[in-house]
This record gives structure tokens, sequence and C-alpha cells, in this order.
């Protein structure tokens, strides 16, 4: 008799353990949503990561019922750095989503990083090379910036529409002005476009006299400069110094007014494609990115002050809305804090569709990680100091 009531007390025990054990897993199991972030806050590309972070902090702390968490580290512009940074969110903070990094390079240097852990990334740089040709890496990563190739052929058919025969290019000597050089090299062809000159230089360089000495004795129509915040001013500031009197093109890596700060008079004139977002109050009402665009702009604007906001912080904003979208869907598969909930939110993601957002419309697929169409782009002038929409 002894012996069995003291069998039944330790099963009672064990079981008692059990509910435990189960109580413990099951908080665990039932964390919050944790959205690892890495950005350039600071560095050459500081311009862009600045408005990312904080935009970060307009996100919302509920969704579906869950409370998220945003980790947010500095990368300073440099890939070592979010290897790191990305390294410490997935196998250390456990992360459900990566967002970042703010520049192409950092993004690339992040994509084994995601495939591996199979934690869904959203990257906040341009490169079509990020998300493209698609395969078991990639699929893992998607991105809000409008490819290059999108923006490379709306500044070629601007230019063939304002009689450019000749173009000059200079880009950043890393995989932002490679690919640019590629995709516009496609969009100059398509356009009857001749570039004659193809130069480089680094985001920290002093200087960029030699470069633009050169462009300037293949006396092209145009140039294009294909550099991204404030040092894509320093070819612009050379160009007129020495005198050049042709069409300048940026990119819309500078759509930020910090990039006019520093340029300044030099930048009279210049014209470049951009998200809707840079001009969202002077699109018309038809279009279908202007609320959304002037959603995010107030949220900004009313934490950080008017005039404030930025295309790059944008980016930070859809992808904030592509999460939201895609995390109730995620949450009907698995449980933040699983891999059954990464995948499903990777899957969640890759089924985004008509998505208004405040550079475009996101229609993502298997094959298609960018899912921004024309509706995300429109050409911009700089006049006065300031942004003004422009015809094609």
């Amino acid at each position: 008799m002894k012996l069995a009531l003291r069998g039944k007390a330790v099963a009672m025990a064990v079981a008692a353990v059990s509910i435990g054990f189960s109580a413990v897993f099951s908080n665990q199991v039932l964390a919050d949503v944790k959205i690892g972030v890495t950005v350039s806050a600071t560095g050459p590309a500081a311009s862009l990561g600045i408005p990312e972070k904080n935009t970060i902090a307009l996100l919302p702390k509920e969704v579906a019922g869950q409370k998220m968490q945003y980790i947010v580290l500095d990368d300073a512009t440099d890939s070592t750095q979010a290897v790191k940074n990305a390294r410490k969110l997935t196998s250390e903070d456990h992360v459900d989503a990566l967002v970042g990094s703010t520049v192409v390079p950092n993004s690339l240097a992040m994509i084994d990083i995601a495939a591996e852990t199979q934690t869904p990334m959203i990257s906040m740089a341009a490169a079509a090379s990020i998300v493209e040709p698609m395969d078991a890496k990639r699929a893992w990563v998607f991105k809000t910036p409008q490819n290059d190739i999108l923006m490379a052929t709306a500044i070629a058919q601007h230019m063939s529409n304002h009689g450019v025969k000749t173009v000059a290019f200079i880009g950043f000597s890393d995989a932002y002005g490679e690919s640019w050089f590629k995709e516009f090299s496609k969009a100059a062809d398509l356009a009857k476009l001749k570039v004659v000159a193809n130069e480089r230089f680094a985001r920290n360089d002093a200087s960029v006299t030699g470069q633009v000495l050169k462009m300037m004795s293949q006396n092209a129509d145009a140039v294009l400069i294909a550099g991204a915040g404030t040092p894509a001013a320093l070819p612009q500031k050379t160009l007129k110094e020495r005198g050049y009197k042709g069409k300048i093109y940026q990119t819309h890596g500078v759509a930020n007014n910090d990039f006019l700060r520093v340029c300044g008079k030099d930048c009279e004139g210049t014209f470049l494609p951009a998200g809707p977002l840079l001009v969202a109050e002077q699109l018309p009402d038809s279009n279908p990115v202007k609320q959304a665009a002037l959603t995010y702009k107030k949220a900004y604007e009313g934490a950080y002050g008017a005039g404030s906001v930025s295309t790059f912080g944008g980016h930070a904003w859809d992808a904030g809305l592509i999460l939201q979208r895609a995390i109730p869907v995620a949450l009907k598969k698995g449980q933040p804090g699983t891999p059954a909930f990464r995948e499903a939110l990777r899957a969640a993601i890759e089924e985004t569709k008509n998505l208004p957002a405040s550079h475009g419309i996101f229609n993502m697929s298997p094959n298609d990680h960018s899912g921004l169409d024309q509706r995300a782009r429109v050409m911009v002038e700089i006049v006065g100091g300031k942004w003004k929409l422009s015809g094609n």
C-alpha cells in the first residue's frame, strides 16, 4: 500500500515538474516578436541610416496581439560590422526577422547569415543583386528600395527626351557603383545613349579631380553620378568648379536634405529619379502612393520636426508595413522564436500583394522579392534648393 502511495506521489511530482516545464516553454514560445535591425547610423552613409533608425522608433509596439521588440544596432557603414551585428541578432537575440542594412555592400554580406539561420531579411539597400538571381539563399531575402534598373530606365528615358546623346558615368567603387553601371548601361543601350566614360571613387574620398578631368575630356552631354548620401556631392561640386556645362543626374541614393545642404548651389538643376515620398505633396490625388507616403511623412515629421522626412527612412517604414501584413499570417503556423514562425513569416512576406507603402505598391512573388513597379518612381529636379516634381 505504501509503495503504491509512494508511486502515486512520484507520478504526481513528475507531472507537476512537467507542467512547470510546459509553462516555462509556453512562456518562451509566446515571447515577443523580435525584429533585429542593423543600420549605418554612423560612417559615410549616416545621412541614410539615421532616418532609418529614427523610423524604427515609430513602428508599432504591438501587431496582431503580439508585443513587438526592435533591437537596433549600428554597423558604421562597415560590412564586417554588419555581419557581426547580423550574427549577434540571430544567434544571441534569436530574432524572428532581420531588417538591414542601409547600404549594398553590408546587405550583400548579411545574406549568408540570413540563409544559414533561416531568418527572413528585409534590406533597405537598392541593388538588384541583393535579391537576384533568385536562389536558395536569396529565398530568405527581400528589399524595400526600388531596383536600380527601375530608376536607371527613368534616367535614360529622361536623358533621351531632353536631347542627351552621350553620358559620362562616375560611381562608388563598391557594389553600389558597380550595380548602377551595369543597370544604366542596359538602360542607355535601350535609349540609344552612348556611355563615354566610366570612373569610380570611394565613399570617403577627399578629392575626385582626376576622375572629373577624365570625364570632362569626353565632352559628354550629361554626367550620371552613382553615389548615395552626402559623398555623392563631391563629384558634382568638382564638376561645377571645373566649369562643366552639361546636364547632371544623380541616383535615388541622394534623395535626402543632407545632400541638398552639402551640395548647396552646385546642385541647382540636377535631375534624379526618386520614390514618390520625396515629393508626396506635389503628387496628383490620383497617384496610388500619395496617401501612404503622406501618412509616413506626417508620422515622421510629427516626431522629428517639419521638413525632416527622408526617402531613406521610408524604406524602414515600408519594411515595417510588410512585417505588419505578414506577422498575423505567420502566427497561424508558428509561434515567435521558433523556426516554424520564421519560415511562415518568410512565406507570408513572399505572398505580399497590393500593399500601399511610402515608396510604391508592393507585390512580392517567389521570383520577385522587391515587388515594386513603375508606380514607385518619379523624376525630380532640384530647384532653389528644393525637390520639384519633374515631367519625364
